[in-house]
């Protein structure tokens, strides 16, 4: 099995309320990489592709040396900075404001070319400017004989950026090509709520998203777990999956990442989208248990959940 995987790669800075401690790791399309790493055999491939800043080159290699079914031919260096997102947490946990700053440029055409024989994509849009929307259209015709599934995150494609770099909610005029001939979408229910100019509540959204021939919709929840919509011959099912208690300290970092990642291993392993999702629930949460990427190195040693062979 090959996953092509496009999106950015970010440092993430951990803030504490109190303003006592920083952390810094690496973030965005890195949890993607290390949840498929872990998931996939070892004779299996995963082809990332991303920019990174001359700064952070040689220690991004080091961190992928550690999984060998990461191809890293897709990645290349950059003279700009890499992303970066700074994440200042509320005391009590009540949530954080995210800011982001070096946003890199958006991944050209001609890097991904190469890697498109592939059995599947995931595009997963960690800081909202990974591909441009002609980019996009490039790929869905490049692989649409092949029948290859694309798995298409929204993550921040929905969120503006401020002139102080904090990141802010904000509707998508061209929501409908972005969606359009894509085998599976996913996106949190904020970015759901958030999405379209037309403000469509969350029904009207599903009965107007999924006959842009879309097969799956994942609506993520949180700790609430997530709503899978499947579409079989026009007809729509909907699931709504429980969320699952996570252990230790809780950190939501990646948590989505984690879950689009999980959900395309399993889909392309097992052909069974409901029960894709729901394993994605499951690596998600073990993922909220842990902290930073590698996180999900220990996922097969401690977790009773079957995976797919």
């Amino acid at each position: 099995m090959t996953i092509t995987v496009i999106g950015h790669l970010c440092i993430d800075e951990h803030h504490s309320a109190e303003g006592k401690e920083t952390q810094e790791m690496f973030g965005g399309i890195m949890y993607s990489l290390t949840t498929l790493a872990n998931l996939m055999s070892g004779s299996d491939t995963i082809y990332p592709i991303f920019p990174v800043g001359q700064d952070e080159y040689d220690k991004t290699m080091k961190f992928l040396r550690q999984y060998p079914n990461i191809n890293t031919e897709g990645i290349y260096r950059i003279d700009s900075p890499t992303n970066r997102v700074i994440l200042f947490y509320y005391e009590g946990g009540q949530g954080r404001t995210e800011c982001s700053k070096h946003i890199s440029p958006a991944i050209p055409w001609e890097r991904i070319k190469p890697f498109l024989n592939t059995n599947a994509l995931l595009i997963n849009m960690v800081s909202g400017f990974d591909v441009t929307l002609e980019t996009l259209d490039r790929i869905r015709m490049e692989v649409r004989e092949k029948q290859t599934p694309i798995h298409f995150d929204f993550h921040s494609l929905t969120l503006g950026i401020d002139g102080q770099a904090k990141r802010y909610r904000r509707p998508l005029q061209d929501w409908r090509r972005w969606c359009f001939f894509v085998n599976s979408i996913q996106m949190s229910e904020e970015e759901a709520n958030g999405l379209t100019t037309e403000h469509y509540d969350e029904p009207t959204l599903i009965n107007q998203l999924m006959p842009l021939m879309v097969q799956s919709l994942l609506i993520t929840r949180g700790a609430r777990g997530a709503t899978f919509v499947h579409q079989n011959n026009k007809k729509l099912t909907r699931h709504d999956i429980a969320g699952i208690t996570a252990t230790g300290t809780i950190d939501p970092t990646g948590c989505g990442d984690v879950y689009g990642a999980a959900f395309l291993f399993h889909v392309v392993k097992s052909h069974d989208a409901l029960q894709a999702a729901r394993f994605a629930n499951t690596v998600a949460a073990f993922n909220a248990s842990g902290k930073g990427p590698e996180a999900l190195n220990t996922f097969k040693e401690h977790s009773a959940t079957e995976i797919p062979v």
